[in-house]
């Protein structure tokens, strides 16, 4: 961070400054108007924007805002008079690193300076570590560390190469697709097309039509050939989610391809020979549905040859940090926000929500927060009440049915684990006394529980 861009209106004080600056090894220029900064900004590329706060037509708070909705990283200091001390200290809350009053000793300005270079250092350290740990803990475009989706990650490997039928199951928002394009990434097949359609959300009239392709002429609206989605995705994967919305005529036509690998196109009289790996996907539990006569139990018998069942996040906590930690980069990146992380106590209360709506409603929830957030940093404000005022894990727990006492120890001696860590400031000595328990007995819980730092 050598590179310092100085702006104010005034020219004494732009020659002190880049006279002090240069002196102590930095690569100084100054504008004498934010207007002309924002023409210096692309060509000149500073680290810092050293600026006066107040001046005439665009002043350092206009500048700031400009260069955020621009995406423009520099690290922004502003300088302020006395009697403009309000103005900074919205700067601040505007994303400025920093303040400097005037007038202020030479040492104020290069102090400020060194501040900043070492809060980005200490950023780009955090953010390589990041990134070194989603590398580490990421399969294709899935991210996640714990033991059950690190089992998943094994299964598709082994079966990502054959071409027979995959069924992923799971409440909606686990990440089935993702699932479905890992098989497909992993697979020989991975240079052919990946063909994802939902069956529950075409109509049922022109679902056939969508699947197998029709021939002009064959209803009203056919005036011309069309290929379907299964010619589409011949030598590559075609992706039916939601299979248990499939009507039972449908599920007929199915089946015989995936027993003959012909289609036929509504109005059509000849078969057609296709190469598509299926996979399919449903939250519903087709084995009841068979029994209730809505699914057909042959077709689930040859849709799941080789099951795969992703668990809710609630079902894998140990994935959530992970997760936060990932949404907020993406949408820093995609906001153009600036969000450093999440505070003790929020983390707290995501980590012990039940997520219904699973990691969808992760994501949809850190980028709410973002969006909201006034400062740096989530705090539980900027959560939904629905997540500030949940009930205890516990209680979600008994609530759910669950009556096995082992399970629900388990949860309470994690909980506790956990907030006794947080309570320490992670001294594991000292939580171990907190708890009651030896400090050895601690070790093993918090590698049992796959415990890291929140």
């Amino acid at each position: 961070m050598r590179r310092v861009l100085v702006v104010d209106d005034e020219e004494n004080l732009r020659v002190v400054l880049r006279t002090l600056l240069r002196r102590h090894g930095y690569e100084v220029e100054t504008a004498s108007s934010g207007e002309e900064a924002l023409g210096m900004v692309d060509s000149f590329g500073p680290d810092v924007v050293l600026t006066d706060v107040r001046m005439p037509k665009m002043g350092g708070l206009d500048l700031l805002s400009t260069l955020k909705a621009k995406g423009n990283e520099a690290t922004v200091i502003v300088m302020s008079a006395y009697g403009n001390m309000d103005l900074a200290l919205d700067a601040m809350k505007a994303g400025a690193y920093d303040y400097v009053q005037k007038p202020f000793k030479p040492d104020e300005v290069v102090l400020a300076l060194r501040k900043a270079e070492e809060r980005e250092l200490l950023r780009r350290e955090n953010r390589a570590l990041r990134d070194e740990i989603r590398k580490e803990h990421r399969f294709e475009d899935i991210l996640a560390k714990s033991g059950r989706m690190q089992e998943i990650f094994r299964t598709i490997t082994k079966i990502a190469e054959y071409k027979t039928t995959v069924l992923v199951t799971g409440e909606s928002g686990v990440g089935k697709e993702l699932v479905a394009r890992a098989i497909h990434r992993r697979s020989s097949r991975r240079g052919g097309p990946f063909v994802a359609v939902n069956c529950g959300a075409i109509p049922e009239n022109l679902l056939e039509s969508e699947l197998f392709g029709h021939k002009k002429g064959a209803f009203t609206d056919a005036v011309h050939d069309r290929r379907g989605l299964f010619e589409e995705a011949t030598e590559g994967t075609l992706f039916l989610d939601e299979i248990g919305e499939l009507p039972l005529g449908l599920q007929v036509k199915l089946l015989r391809v995936l027993e003959d690998e012909k289609i036929r196109r509504v109005g059509d009289t000849r078969d057609l020979q296709v190469d598509v790996r299926i996979i399919t996907a449903t939250h519903r539990d087709l084995h009841a549905e068979t029994k209730a006569g809505r699914f057909r139990e042959d077709l689930f018998y040859r849709l799941n040859v080789l099951p795969i069942h992703c668990p809710p996040l609630r079902e894998r906590r140990d994935d959530i940090p992970l997760l936060i930690d990932h949404f907020v980069a993406k949408n820093n990146t995609r906001l153009g926000t600036s969000i450093r992380g999440l505070d003790t106590e929020t983390r707290r209360l995501l980590y012990e929500y039940s997520w219904p709506g699973n990691v969808r409603e992760l994501e949809n929830t850190i980028e709410r927060a973002m969006v909201l957030s006034e400062g740096e940093q989530i705090i539980a404000a900027d959560l939904p009440e629905r997540i500030r005022e949940a009930r205890d894990p516990v209680q979600v727990q008994l609530a759910s049915g669950e009556l096995s006492v082992k399970k629900t120890t388990r949860i309470i001696e994690e909980i506790l684990i956990r907030r006794a860590l947080q309570k320490t400031k992670g001294n594991r000595t000292r939580a171990a006394e907190v708890l009651e328990i030896s400090h050895r007995a601690l070790l093993y819980k918090i590698k049992d529980y796959q415990i890291v730092d929140l």
